[in-house]
């Protein structure tokens, strides 16, 4: 093979090896924009958009609906959760360090109803330190019933009071501004799966 034609099939070569990563990248943009609107069966409950939105899919529905979020919590799962006879939108938060950061600094909760707590074990007391805005918390229990409440209010200096039902042997509270739950009653129940 002369100089030449190997000069051309090195060109060829190394002109393929660069067009490999660009159709790759948009292979994997396509699939991106793609996930966001094709029709599926399967839940997009807790996808959450880099910016502060996140994408919620209702129980039973392919159709996503978009949710302003605190930025302060927008990494959050956001899940349609039925507590009584309502559905409410609410930020997940299902792991320690979720549960640690609870609603700290945050002003306003967007479209948000609120934020489900919820362990895997028996619950921890709940305290407002850095947490700006008043909240009302209602605890169930493990089959879902209804545990107790409190008003709580913001605190910035410790020692901070703790919350808590008379015991700890509850598996998922919600928090929501002052007023917001003043509907449950001790006949509501939640209904959550864990996923």
């Amino acid at each position: 093979m002369c100089c030449a034609a190997k000069y051309r099939e090195l060109r060829v070569r190394f002109s393929t090896m660069r067009t490999i990563p660009v159709l790759l990248t948009a292979l994997v943009l396509s699939a991106c924009t793609a996930a966001g609107t094709s029709d599926t069966s399967t839940s997009l409950e807790s996808a959450v958009a880099p910016s502060t939105t996140a994408i919620v899919v209702e129980e039973g529905s392919s159709t996503p609906g978009t949710v302003k979020m605190p930025p302060q919590i927008d990494t959050y799962r956001v899940k349609q959760v039925q507590v009584g006879d309502k559905e409410l939108t609410l930020a997940i938060a299902d792991n320690p360090s979720l549960r640690a950061q609870g609603l700290m600094e945050v002003t306003d909760l967007e479209d948000l109803d609120g934020m489900l707590f919820f362990w895997r074990h028996d619950g921890d007391a709940f305290w407002m330190k850095n947490t700006v805005i008043p909240l009302d918390i209602v605890w169930f229990n493990e089959d879902g019933t209804f545990k107790g409440r409190a008003s709580m209010e913001p605190c910035t200096a410790d020692p901070c009071p703790k919350y808590q039902p008379d015991d700890l042997e509850f598996r998922y509270a919600i928090e929501a501004p002052t007023g917001a739950l003043d509907w449950v009653t001790d006949d509501t129940a939640i209904v959550y799966v864990d996923d």
